[in-house]
């Protein structure tokens, strides 16, 4: 049998909390129809309250001159502790109130290209599916050098570590081909075989800043592991910079042919800005794509339901490069 539960002597002894707002308001303006006013109640109402509230603690809290009133000695010491524990539990409730209308956040690091290709692509429906939860991508090629306080909850990189404190979940390799504008493959058939392409502009990645990034494939590493020399492909043209992103989009603009990375690119073909530009593609399995999350936070509701809808769509979409 439970225990009978002793009265609360401190919660018996309180005196009505409506009239202890009455009093706080009329003492604070040291008039009862500005009280009321605040209040958005009648001034009789204020009145009652306080009379009812002076007879429980059997002392007057107000002198009344008139139409004037100031407080008693016993009036200011017991509006001094009400207001400091009204303005305590307003402050509270408040609190409160901002973290329960607060959205859940999420913060993701990932590279430029992956987050312009990639990203831009799938979020919105993410967004549209979770759309309490607030993201904040954070964009760079130096992974293991963020600023100062700046701790993602989930990286997307080709690393495995990117810092302490993280676990990683492999995702998947790089698929990589060739790629151009369906106008620029028309004008270069030669591109189907890649053999005396002396016309073509070869759109090249550089490694320079991207050290930190992964393992470097330009137009040399991926047309050597073909077997195909410069003694096949002839004089042709290059354009080197370290920016995926203004390769791609000279690219799209028939400016040239550049590698394409499958998972970046794909969206691209669909949309016939790009086509493939012959059939030869290699896929890279000596490193693999990771999420890595903190792990101080994974019981993050926004991170879990994130890592899982994230997961999915790369599990449908890049199956084959598991």
């Amino acid at each position: 049998m439970a225990k009978p539960i002793e009265p609360d002597q401190i919660l018996l002894k309180m005196p009505s909390l409506r009239a202890v707002k009455s009093f706080v308001a009329a003492a604070k303006y040291l008039n009862f129809t500005r009280a009321a006013e605040a209040l958005c109640v009648t001034q009789a109402a204020i009145s009652r309250q306080i009379r009812e509230l002076e007879v429980a603690l059997g002392v007057p809290l107000f002198k009344r001159t008139g139409r004037a009133v100031e407080l008693t000695e016993a009036g200011q010491i017991f509006y001094d502790a009400a207001y400091l524990s009204f303005v305590n539990i307003a402050q509270a409730a408040q609190r409160i109130q901002s973290s329960a209308n607060k959205k859940k956040e999420l913060s993701i690091c990932c590279t430029p290209a992956f987050s312009s290709f990639w990203l831009t692509n799938r979020l919105p429906d993410f967004v549209k599916r979770y759309p309490d939860i607030d993201i904040n991508v954070i964009s760079t090629s130096s992974m293991l050098h963020t600023e100062p306080g700046v701790y993602p909850d989930i990286f997307i990189s080709k690393l495995s570590d990117p810092r302490e404190g993280y676990h990683s979940e492999p995702l998947f390799h790089d698929l990589i081909y060739p790629v151009c504008s369906p106008s620029y493959l028309e004008a270069h058939p030669e591109l189907g075989r890649f053999i005396n392409i002396d016309d073509v502009t070869l759109l090249n990645l550089t490694p320079y800043g991207r050290s930190q990034v992964a393992e470097h494939v330009d137009w040399d590493v991926w047309l050597n592991s073909l077997g195909i020399g410069s003694e096949a492909t002839g004089q042709v043209h290059y354009f080197n910079t370290n920016d995926y992103n203004m390769l791609i989009q000279l690219a799209v603009s028939g400016q040239g042919v550049c590698l394409g990375w499958h998972h970046l690119v794909a969206p691209l073909i669909d949309q016939g800005a790009l086509v493939r530009a012959g059939e030869m593609e290699i896929t890279y399995r000596e490193k693999k794509h990771y999420l890595s999350y903190a792990e101080r936070n994974e019981g993050k509701e926004a991170l879990q339901v994130f890592r899982i809808w994230f997961i999915d769509d790369i599990e449908r979409n890049l199956s084959n490069l598991f």
